[in-house]
């Protein structure tokens, strides 16, 4: 019994050895996998809460909620089945070397058996200057299969994907077909009884999930029940060219679309094989505009004749459209590292495709719109107080976005679909209807959102020269400044942007916003020619600002720093709308607050960065980012450095938090907030003029 155990234990040590994978440039909480919209979100959990440690075989990827998304893969090599992706039963893992991820790509290399080198790279193409390219809801997986030891190999490659990608409710029927177009073989999936506009646990409920590879010789494809179709392969290597004809309950013998290809005898040379897995929606978006509620399509088909012409496009133009975003990469990497080192890098490319994976392009080529979701903290549609936070991605990749974000506001308000005098906070409870709020009966944050898109539309103007925006939309602009006027010096109570902390009076941060929003009105009334206008607001911004260093600042303190509110005198908190003073180059604020503040928040660190404010030890770390972007370099590498360790180290296995406690590095009580769109926040520091 002895050496039983004994055994056991070498063997366990081997094994773990084996295991062993390297991650560059660290280990994120989740890797994202297909990650282009609301709805094409699929993520490999890998933190110890709730992931594997980031080890493709062994483990289901999973929807950005954590409902799993089938997703698998084998390798047959001499005879021998092994997994490489997911957690199919009763069959031997690959061992995972090294995982790395750039803005757009995540790869793994995978050995099997001693024998072959897989290198899986999946990549989520972003093209902000190509529309045309960016609105597809498409992902690649490209396989790529060589000989580790010098010698060849007999070897054949399979992947499924099951009909989970459909909905929500694993309950509901699915229904499913086999076909080629344009020399590609496609298995489709949809939901037999489609609900348009709606959701189950966020997936959507409409279009058609399509799983495509090259119709090459030696592939072979089959529906069907997935351990029969798994077993199927592990055995004989190849598929029966077979289609599962009882359409039924996704968890009903869970039904998978598979292809296997025999890829012969494998020598040193790689053998590479391409899959893409997307979702066709003819129809994205309930928008109530100028001409009351109506119905947008997805932007692609502007482009694409049907799902077919989308499909064909989008797998032939792998070479493109890796050449795009290999363009991109690069240019995160170097502008990233210039602006702030290795760690800043860590945080932008992995906040890249979570950012532009909530927002989709929707409308015609002549009259496009960027609609984006609320994700995980409460699905509202086109959110001001998240789309201020996500912008420095969009100023900063392609300024145009932005305005595509904020169009829909400017026709909702001015077609008079909202009662009240300041910025409605969202176009719609949950997305993807952006309804509206014509009773008013929206999430009041009155100054929030005023200050905000009066700051979004000016950093767009100064980059695109787009005075032509400013006139559309003077006597709306005006309207809220007016409110700001009212509010900004003392701001009533209510709530800001981190509205799970609850309402306040006399925000210091948050009057902070207005005040820099009416100086953003004077330059953006100056930009046009209205200049009384223009000095109107400059005087007023001044006045308030002259007020606020004395009512938000504690200067007794050694050192001194802003306060949570008014006449609070023991409490602190992160002053991230100062960066909205360096963002517009405004010059309101004196150079001393930039000063004082980069000072102090070495003074109140923890382990894993600066809290919010006094109220809790939970941090934001898209506003730690924004700090960081005014702060001095010190400071600066102090929140990145933190926020990236707290990246490579956290437990927690959901994509890319902005919420965290800063002493542990978890999730707060009661909080999860997982895939906001608010991480492109990431980019302040590239975003800056």
């Amino acid at each position: 019994m002895f050496l039983f155990y004994l055994g056991l234990f070498w063997t366990l040590l081997i094994n773990m050895t084996a295991a062993q994978s390297k991650f560059t440039p660290v280990r994120p909480p989740s890797l994202p996998l297909a990650v282009k919209s609301p709805y094409l979100s699929t993520w490999f959990p890998a933190g110890s809460e709730g992931g594997n440690g980031g080890y493709l075989p062994g483990q289901w990827p999973t929807f950005w909620t954590g409902q799993i998304t089938g997703w698998a893969g084998l390798i047959r090599v001499d005879g021998n089945a092994f997994i490489w992706m997911g957690a199919p039963k009763d069959i031997n893992t690959a061992n995972q070397v090294a995982y790395e991820y750039t803005s757009t790509r995540s790869i793994f290399t995978i050995e099997v058996d001693g024998k072959i080198s897989m290198k899986i790279t999946f990549l989520s193409p972003l093209t902000p200057n190509d529309f045309k390219r960016q609105s597809l809801i498409f992902s690649y997986m490209q396989v790529e299969v060589s000989s580790l030891d010098g010698a060849n190999h007999d070897v054949q490659l399979y992947t499924d994907i099951s009909a989970e990608w459909v909905s929500g409710d694993h309950g509901d029927v699915a229904q499913w077909d086999f076909g080629t177009t344009d020399d590609i073989s496609y298995h489709r999936v949809w939901k037999q009884i489609p609900m348009l506009f709606s959701e189950k646990s966020d997936q959507s409920e409409w279009g058609n999930i399509y799983y495509a590879t090259d119709s090459a010789d030696g592939l072979t494809y089959q529906s069907g029940a997935d351990n029969d179709v798994r077993g199927a392969f592990a055995r004989d290597g190849k598929l029966a060219n077979s289609k599962d004809s009882n359409f039924r309950a996704i968890n009903s013998n869970w039904p998978v679309f598979a292809y296997a290809v025999d890829l012969g005898s494998v020598g040193s040379s790689a053998t590479s094989t391409l899959f893409s897995i997307g979702l066709c929606q003819n129809e994205a978006i309930q928008f109530l505009g100028k001409d009351g509620v109506t119905t947008l399509p997805s932007l692609w088909k502007s482009y694409f004749s049907d799902d077919f012409a989308a499909l064909s496009f989008f797998h032939k133009d792998y070479s493109e459209s890796s050449r795009l975003s290999t363009e991109l990469d690069d240019k995160v990497a170097k502008d990233s590292i210039a602006a702030a080192g290795e760690n800043y890098l860590i945080l932008t490319s992995l906040a890249a495709r979570q950012a532009f994976g909530a927002v989709q392009l929707v409308g015609t080529s002549d009259k496009p719109y960027l609609f984006l979701k609320e994700i995980s903290s409460n699905g509202n549609t086109q959110t001001v107080d998240v789309v201020y936070p996500a912008s420095p991605i969009f100023l900063y990749t392609n300024p145009e976005l932005l305005k595509l974000l904020l169009d829909p506001h400017f026709e909702n308000q001015e077609a008079g679909h909202y009662p009240h005098k300041w910025s409605i906070h969202d176009l719609g409870t949950h997305y993807p209807n952006a309804t509206g709020h014509p009773d008013g009966n929206d999430e009041w944050m009155p100054l929030e959102e005023c200050g905000n898109m009066l700051i979004m539309l000016l950093a767009y103007v100064q980059r695109s020269k787009n005075t032509d925006y400013i006139r559309a939309h003077y006597p709306m602009l005006k309207q809220w400044a007016e409110y700001l006027v009212e509010d900004s010096l003392y701001p009533a109570n209510q709530l800001s942007t981190d509205d799970f902390a609850g309402p306040l009076l006399n925000q210091t941060n948050l009057a902070l916003k207005g005040m820099i929003g009416l100086e953003g009105m004077s330059q953006i009334s100056s930009l046009i020619g209205e200049d009384a206008d223009s000095k109107n607001y400059t005087d007023i911004a001044h006045d308030y600002i002259t007020q606020w260093m004395d009512l938000g600042t504690n200067k007794e303190d050694n050192p001194p720093h802003t306060i949570l509110n008014y006449g609070n005198w023991s409490t602190h908190g992160l002053l991230y709308n100062l960066y909205n003073d360096a963002l517009l180059k405004t010059n309101l604020v004196p150079e001393s607050i930039y000063t004082q503040q980069s000072n102090f928040y070495p003074t109140v660190k923890k382990n894993y960065g600066v809290p919010l404010d006094t109220r809790h030890d939970y941090t934001k770390s898209d506003w730690e980012v924004f700090v960081a972007a005014v702060a001095s370099i010190e400071t600066r590498d102090m929140f990145l450095g933190d926020l990236a360790r707290w990246v490579g180290e956290t437990t927690t296995s959901k994509p890319f938090t902005d919420l965290y406690e800063t002493v542990n590095g978890r999730h707060p009580n009661g909080i999860e907030f997982k895939a906001r769109p608010v991480m492109g926040g990431m980019f302040a520091l590239l975003a800056l003029p």
